[in-house]
């Protein structure tokens, strides 16, 4: 059988993106722009010209993933095409970027936050070089509607990126050292961008940015007839058509107003999720964390939101051993979520960040008792999370299909509105066909800790 013929002048990129949606953006857009020129996406490791790495740098875990996978890429270089080229991108780069040069020779090239759509650009050049070569600058890159992007969710499925930066100062948080300060983008740019996504066949949007709330913020400070915010965005989105689903992650509870829960209420394409990270209800440990809200504030924004959408998912996530959390602030954390009983908690020990506030503060917690707290709180979680699941069991909602399960080829699964997609579970379907990307109706007939199960009707 005779070889297929390749084109010696082709030149061919694997791609790996590590961490949260906003980054997956950032890494289809370099995609799109390396297709655009003439670039060949390979599955390949060992077939490719560049291997680009973009990292994350968020929390200790996430650091040490993202050097696992460089090292894991960098062994392809022993194995793969001689002028291959390592790229190291993102936000552990523009953290750490001089220590990173210094202990990663097996990197050819080092790409900050604001050099991702100089990506091709980049990668030529790279071709003049014979050391190792790092692109910084501040991270001031805007996205752009017509900005070239691969989309590499599902046909029916995509991010969408509003903002960069952030304007809040957490004490724990390094986003806004590494990604800058809140930069929105305009009405008509994010709008257009939707469209176009739609008519690509994209049926459900997740919006992403730092944090939702305070979108428009920038630009409303620097023209009060600016018409950006929170609510004009999500009323914008509603009306595009063929946006069947619009779901929005990261909505810090300071933001949220009455107006904004009211559209979520009226409009069927708004999901009735509330991504909201509280990050803990102590009012002393809240202060230390630069949190702007109170725990009787919390609780207040809490009880509005169920009033006017009973039927609200509410997701968040705390941190558990923050410097001087005592054990009275944990038993109180512990009390809250039980009386919450919130549909969805995630959970995260507090990971010491040497750029933060937080990291420089005396009574820093032990591992151990870290490790302790956050197994404590989730043990009591898995229990309510199954009695908030169980409560959905004879319901009819709409599901978006997704094809067939990874446990068996005999069941469709797909997801609720109420379900984001990599972040919550799926339902099982046992009954019933339909075609991928297809809304239908589902009468849902169990439920297990994660997921659900039901079956087509109507």
């Amino acid at each position: 059988m005779l070889e297929p013929i390749i084109n010696q002048k082709q030149k061919f990129v694997h791609f790996v993106s590590l961490g949260c949606p906003k980054n997956l953006v950032d890494s289809e857009i370099m995609l799109g722009h390396l297709v655009g020129a003439e670039y060949k996406i390979t599955q390949k490791p060992e077939q490719a010209d560049a291997i680009i790495v973009n990292t994350c740098g968020f929390i200790d875990s996430a650091k040490q993933e993202s050097i696992s996978t460089i090292l894991e890429m960098a062994e392809y270089k022993t194995k793969g095409k001689e002028h291959m080229k390592l790229v190291v991108a993102g936000c552990l780069t523009q953290r750490y970027k001089d220590e990173l040069i210094e202990s990663l020779p097996e990197a050819d090239l080092f790409i900050g936050t604001g050099e991702f759509h100089k990506i091709t650009e980049i990668l030529d050049e790279a071709d003049k070089l014979k050391a190792q070569k790092s692109f910084f600058n501040l991270p001031t890159y805007l996205q752009e509607e017509n900005a070239p992007r691969i989309n590499t969710q599902p046909f029916y499925t995509s991010y969408l990126k509003i903002a960069e930066g952030c304007l809040k100062r957490c004490a724990f948080c390094a986003i806004p050292k590494i990604r800058g300060n809140l930069q929105s983008r305009t009405l008509p740019n994010i709008i257009k961008e939707a469209e176009r996504l739609v008519s690509t066949g994209v049926r459900e949007i997740n919006v992403v940015s730092h944090d939702f709330t305070d979108f428009g913020w920038d630009l409303r400070r620097k023209d009060v007839n600016a018409k950006e915010s929170p609510v004009t965005l999500l009323d914008e989105l509603s009306k595009v058509k063929g946006l069947d689903w619009i779901r929005v992650l990261y909505l810090y509870p300071d933001g949220i107003t009455p107006e904004m829960v009211g559209l979520i209420k009226e409009r069927a394409n708004l999901a009735k999720y509330f991504d909201m990270p509280l990050q803990h209800i102590s009012n002393s440990v809240l202060k230390r964390m630069n949190r702007k809200m109170t725990k009787e504030e919390i609780v207040e924004i809490l009880a509005m939101i169920r009033k006017e959408i009973p039927e609200a998912i509410i997701r968040t996530q705390f941190i558990v051993g923050f410097p001087g959390e005592t054990e009275e602030d944990f038993q109180e954390l512990k009390a809250f979520v039980k009386e919450q009983r919130f549909d969805r908690v995630g959970c995260f020990e507090y990971s010491p960040e040497d750029i933060t506030a937080a990291g420089k503060m005396p009574d820093q917690i032990d591992e151990a008792t870290k490790n302790r707290r956050k197994d404590e709180l989730m043990r009591m979680q898995a229990d309510i999370s199954r009695e908030q699941h169980q409560k959905q069991v004879g319901r009819i909602v709409p599901v978006l299909i997704e094809g067939l399960s990874e446990e068996t080829d005999l069941l469709l699964k797909g997801r609720t509105q109420e379900q984001a997609p990599e972040i919550d579970g799926i339902v099982l379907i046992t009954s019933g066909d339909a075609k991928i990307g297809e809304i239908v109706n589902v009468k849902i007939t169990d439920s297990h800790d994660y997921d659900l199960v039901g079956e087509i009707v109507g």
